[in-house]
């Protein structure tokens, strides 16, 4: 027998989404998003409210990084999400974060955080979402494989977990998309 909850906003799994951009002072500045994704194979769209800081220097710059937060960074990266750069000023340094310019568009990586994507800002959509260009997407050698791809094992990024309020770990394979269905045909 199920239960229902009603119209809620559980997706699963539901990445950790670090965004961060430049101010026209070209300071970094970095939040928390949680509702976001691909809607195109070469976009994101992310769902900033206008005040945010952040969404004010994707504004002005023209560019912004989504960062995957990982395990090894769940505290600073909830911080980011907990705190407003418009009332705190030293938001960036007091995260712990270290940026580094993107090759690819006015915007910074986060050092600490191993894979990124790299946006140029196209607009917002008619709900107001932040659209997104994906240019290029980085990612750390130390979370790389032998073969020079992704390693989740290594990589160990994190889920949100709406109902709960917390963090999970994800990594574990447990098949082979586009084979382990063939069993079925």
């Amino acid at each position: 027998m199920r239960k229902n909850f009603g119209a809620k906003p559980w997706l699963y799994p539901l990445p950790v989404l670090i965004v961060a951009a430049y101010d026209q002072a070209g300071v970094p500045n970095a939040m928390n998003a949680a509702w976001g994704g691909l809607c195109d194979a070469d976009k994101v769209m992310l769902c900033l409210s206008a005040g945010h800081k952040t969404t004010k220097n994707i504004q002005a710059t023209g560019a912004f990084t989504v960062s995957f937060a990982d395990a090894d960074h769940v505290i600073p990266s909830d911080y980011v999400g907990m705190v407003s750069g418009n009332r705190e000023p030293n938001k960036w340094e007091r995260s712990g974060f270290h940026a580094t310019k993107s090759d690819f568009v006015n915007a910074p990586l986060i050092d600490e955080l191993p894979v990124a994507m790299e946006c140029n800002f196209i607009g917002f959509n008619e709900e107001g979402n932040v659209i997104g260009q994906i240019v290029n997407v980085s990612i750390d050698q130390s979370v790389l494989d032998g073969a020079g791809q992704l390693d989740l094992g290594k990589f160990r990024p994190i889920a949100f977990d709406p109902v709960h309020n917390g963090y999970h770990v994800l990594g574990e394979r447990v098949g082979n998309a586009f084979q382990d269905g063939a069993a079925l045909k």
